[in-house]
């Protein structure tokens, strides 16, 4: 092997051509990242065992690098949200794997070319959570916007959505949930299944209250994520459809989840038991799957309803 250390006068050879053709293709080749932008998706593809992320937040800060990287190679990003429901679907449709990294490819790609998506311009990732949320419904501003579909909130006869009655519900029980969170910071998701014999996808809306935000502050009306979560959850108890409300406590490094479901026109708590195999039972099978690290199941907390004062 010949020893270049001695070649003081020489100048380094450049790339071979090639190698810079290749490098150029890439810069002009697009890219197309599909993201869980929700907990609860994140949570239900935890059940492949080729799915290597462990916590949410982690996850996002993963997502994060992956787009600071390819942006620094110069190249063009687009994104969208990832369906796992409609992975499922993909899978079955297509008889791929679906506990598989290729297979994850393949449906990305095929986003790319039918689903909506939107240009990374070098946002944090917290900001693009929101516009990830509101898919196809995201006003050009990147807020969520708060279209319901007709199976769900919407009366049959009159067209209307959720009353009065229905809305300042939903206020009360998302300021009485802030209330009993206590301190740290908190997400919260709320979820609304079709009514019964309904056809259309689930309601689904996150918030996020960041540590030390009053409560008060936190369930401000006119903020997109309250306007968005409430009208989900009031659409729920409007109509009696099953849905429920999980809020999940980040604290000294520890996490706690604590879950409701609706019940009549108001939250019920969940138990213990029942928090804990929603979240290590697999919806698919059935069959068990481990707890997260550092994260503690525990019940729902009673909230008053609204003829009562909170405590």
């Amino acid at each position: 092997m010949h020893d270049h250390s001695h070649d003081t006068g020489r100048t380094r050879e450049r790339p071979p051509h090639g190698r810079r053709a290749l490098r150029a293709l890439r810069r002009e080749a697009p890219s197309t990242l599909a993201v869980l932008a929700q907990p609860c998706d994140f949570e239900a593809m935890r059940r492949y065992r080729s799915f290597p992320h462990r916590d949410h937040p982690g996850y996002l800060r993963a997502v994060e690098r992956v787009l600071r990287f390819l942006t620094a190679q110069g190249v063009h990003i687009r994104l969208a949200p990832f369906d796992p429901a409609r992975y499922a679907r993909f899978c079955a449709e297509t008889g791929l794997d679906p506990d598989s990294p290729r297979t994850r490819a393949r449906y990305t790609a095929e986003i790319a070319v039918g689903a909506p998506t939107f240009p990374y311009g070098g946002e944090p990732v917290e900001a693009l959570v929101p516009r990830l949320l509101g898919g196809p419904g995201s006003t050009p501003d990147g807020r969520r916007a708060t279209v319901l579909p007709p199976s769900v909130g919407i009366c049959r006869s009159c067209g209307r959505g959720p009353g009065p009655g229905a809305t300042d519900r939903a206020r009360t029980a998302l300021g009485r949930l802030l209330d009993v969170a206590g301190p740290g910071s908190h997400h919260l998701v709320c979820s609304v299944s079709p009514t019964s014999g309904g056809a259309g996808l689930p309601l689904v809306a996150a918030l996020g209250v960041p540590r030390g935000a009053a409560a008060s502050t936190a369930a401000h009306p006119g903020d997109t994520e309250v306007l968005l979560f409430t009208t989900v959850l009031a659409a729920g108890l409007a109509t009696g459809a099953p849905g429920g409300v999980v809020l999940r406590t980040t604290r000294a490094g520890r996490q706690t989840v604590r879950g409701w479901r609706l019940h009549g026109d108001w939250l019920r708590p969940l138990t213990e038991a029942e928090v804990f195999a929603a979240y290590c039972t697999d919806p698919a099978t059935g069959a068990p799957v481990p707890p997260e690290p550092g994260v503690a199941y525990r019940p729902g907390v009673r909230l008053p309803p609204p003829n009562r004062s909170a405590p």
